[in-house]
Parts: C-alpha cells; structure tokens; sequence
C-alpha cells in the first residue's frame, strides 16, 4: 500500500467527510491538528467486539467491514463501511465495550479521532463540538436499517450532550463559551462584521451580601431568577449568557448603541422590580421577599471594537462606570 502521510489529506477532503462537512475553515484546521492516520493491511483487525472504545474511525481509504459474533462464536458479516463514513463513535457516546468487530477487508487508511481530542473539543469549541454531534445524529438516523440498537440512546444523548455544551448548568442559557465563540464568529465572517453588533456586560449589584447573609442556596435563587428575566427580555437572535457567579453578557446582533441601551434600561428596570422569595434561614416553611437590582455596561461593534476582546473589554468598562456611579443603572461605552 502506497504511504499517505497527514498533510496529503488536504483540508478541503476532510471537510467533505461526513462528520465534518458542516464546519468552517477554521473549524476543520483546529480539528485537522488533533487527527490521526492509520494504516491497515487486508485481514487486519481495526478493533474487535467487547474492546473499550477510544477512537472514532473515518475510513478515508480501501475496504472496511463489520462483522458480529454469533452463538456459536462464529464471525457473522454484517455490513460494509463505505469510504468517508465514520463508525466507532457510539462506544464513546455510550461509554460501552465495542458492539462489532471491524476488519480491513483490503489494505485501507483510516483517520482517527481520539476520544479525548473529541471531548476536548466538545468542551473548548462547543459550537464545533455541536456541528459535529449533529452530524453524527443525523448519519446515524440513515445506519439505522444497520443497527437499530443504541439510536434512541444516541439522540437523547446527542440532544443532552448538545445543550450541556452550549448553556449554564444552573440557569439554562448560554454559558461563557458559546457566547465567546458566538462573538468571534461574528468577527470572523466578513459579512457579519460589516453589520454592527453590540455587547452588554451585567453585574447583579450586591449579591454578595445576600450570599453572606442567606447562604449559597439564596444567591442561587437570585441568579436563577435574573436569568429568566434576560431570556424573558430576549429578542430573537440575541444571545443571553451567564459569565460565572452573577455576572452576565448578552450579544445583540445587528443592533445599534442607541437600541441596545433601551434593552439594557428594560432588563435593568425589570430586574428592580422584580420580588423574589428565598428560605427563611429556620426549617419553618417561611419565606424572605428580596429585592435585587444590576449595573450594566453597553458596547458596540465595530464602532468602540475591532475584535472579540474589545468588544467584550468596552462593554466590561461601561459597567465598572455604572458601579462606579453608583450602580442600578446602564451606562454606554464612549
């Protein structure tokens, strides 16, 4: 079998596999450097039926079959792997033993994608991470006349490990990653850029004292609370996102400053007014009404920020000048 070393497979044959074809250069590149090659000769076993799972394979080259063990322990073929799918992958997401044995059924090249490259990537670049895990969902809705043994567990899984990749644990919506990604995105798409876009930083204004006062379980409360009234005060296409502890941004796209800071007045004057009942600190069923209000710093793009960082930087100054100024209040960057 003729060689084919990694930087043969040009970057544009691995974004037309299956399991990559919906990502972006940029995408593909981070995804390329992690990638692995392997070469298997005719007869050679890829991995065998009951092997912990670590890998998910692409065939890229040759023949590869699927064989299952029968009763009387013979090997019973199954399928055949068609050039550029994938197949490995559900002892990863099922974290169980191997349900096949595969074979090379000629000499073959295969590309490897580590199950900790696969995680690391899920965590780091969720929105990479979700474009791949939807790929696999939708493939693995066409093997199913293959083996229909695991799909349902793989779309509730898929569905599950696609929203934990993307939002907060604690309040639901976005988490800092997907906004971060969702910003640079932006930036890095010429069309979006061109389009002006605006940043608001948040601060819940003091919740420190509550935690002190109340406990840990209270401060959560309030947290969750104003995040139900950033997603209630959500417009479509705006992406509402817990920073960490009581801090909080929200990307608006194609929104000017003016619009943005009227958002910002309605999500600060909705967050004053709202009453939220925690504990008593005794085991008497009663309960504490509390009344919270938040700073918020405005930015916007490309106006005050030629990048991701500066337009998360200018809006964060904004706030510190909201606080400065005595907080509860919305303050615009410029």
């Amino acid at each position: 079998m003729n060689e084919l070393s990694k930087s043969q497979i040009e970057l544009s044959s691995i974004g037309k596999l299956s399991l990559f074809k919906n990502l972006n250069e940029e995408e593909l590149k981070i995804v390329n450097d992690v990638l692995l090659i392997e070469y298997v000769k005719k007869g050679d076993l890829v991995f065998q039926e009951g092997d912990a799972g670590e890998e998910i394979y692409i065939h890229y080259s040759g023949a590869i079959s699927a064989y299952g063990e029968q009763s009387d322990g013979n090997k019973r073929w199954l399928f055949n792997i068609n050039q550029g799918e994938f197949f490995g992958e559900m002892s990863i997401i099922s974290n169980e033993p191997r349900s096949v044995t595969v074979k090379a059924a000629s000499d073959s090249v295969l590309i490897i994608l580590k199950k900790d490259d696969f995680y690391r990537i899920l965590s780091q670049r969720p929105i990479t991470g979700y474009k791949i895990l939807r790929a696999i969902g939708i493939i693995e809705n066409q093997w199913l006349v293959r083996s229909a043994k695991s799909y349902h567990d793989l779309i509730r899984w898929g569905e599950d490990a696609s929203r934990r990749a993307i939002t907060d644990e604690m309040t639901g919506i976005y988490n800092r990653s997907f906004l971060e990604e969702s910003v640079k995105e932006r930036f890095s798409n010429k069309s979006m850029y061109l389009r002006v876009m605006s940043m608001m930083m948040i601060d819940l204004d003091m919740i420190h004292g509550i935690n002190s006062r109340y406990g840990q379980k209270a401060g959560d409360t309030v947290i969750i609370a104003a995040a139900e009234i950033l997603r209630s005060c959500m417009r479509s296409g705006d992406i509402p996102a817990r920073l960490s502890g009581d801090e909080f941004a929200v990307l608006l796209p194609d929104t000017d400053i003016k619009d943005a800071a009227n958002v910002a007045e309605r999500i600060r004057g909705t967050i004053e007014k709202k009453v939220i009942e925690i504990p008593a600190e005794s085991d008497s069923g009663e309960k504490i009404s509390l009344s919270i209000c938040a700073s918020i710093g405005v930015s916007l793009a490309p106006a005050y920020a030629g990048t991701p960082e500066e337009l998360m930087d200018t809006a964060d100054t904004a706030l510190r000048k909201a606080k400065k100024l005595g907080r509860n209040r919305v303050e615009v960057y410029g």
